[in-house]
């Protein structure tokens, strides 16, 4: 009689992604440049013509939802092209008591001033088509 593990091979690793990874960098270092320009790798993915560029910014915006960043809504696009500055905030902020803080008052910045000297921007740009599609390009500084 043959007992379930023949018909079983187990793997402690499933995946191909762990060989893509490299799991020396902390992504939630922001002030390391190594982090950004990865960061900036990825963001850098929503490059390319849209005919609604709103998408691509709501694409981006939930994107970066997942790790924590959130920027402001972006005003309207109206002119041929041109650029949108957005503050990042992290995890929405932080607020609180810090060891310094007078007891009258509360600490309160985007959550990654603490960590980058001015926070991180998201600078979006545009440019109309021709053919009434939007090329968008981001960056985070």
């Amino acid at each position: 009689m043959k007992n379930f593990k023949s018909f079983l091979k187990e793997y402690a690793n499933t995946s191909d992604q762990n060989s893509a990874v490299d799991r020396q960098t902390n992504m939630a270092a922001l002030s390391d440049p190594t982090v950004v320009k990865k960061l900036n790798a990825w963001v850098g993915t929503i490059a390319g013509n849209y005919v609604i560029p709103e998408e691509a910014i709501s694409n981006l915006r939930g994107s970066l939802a997942k790790i924590g960043l959130s920027f402001d809504s972006v005003p309207v696009m109206e002119d041929e092209s041109g650029s949108v500055e957005l503050p990042l905030t992290l995890f929405g902020g932080r607020f609180g008591k810090g060891l310094n803080t007078p007891h009258d008052e509360f600490d309160q910045d985007d959550g990654i001033s603490h960590m980058v000297e001015g926070g991180l921007t998201l600078v979006i740009g545009y440019e109309m088509q021709e053919d009434n599609s939007c090329k968008l390009s981001a960056r985070i500084e």
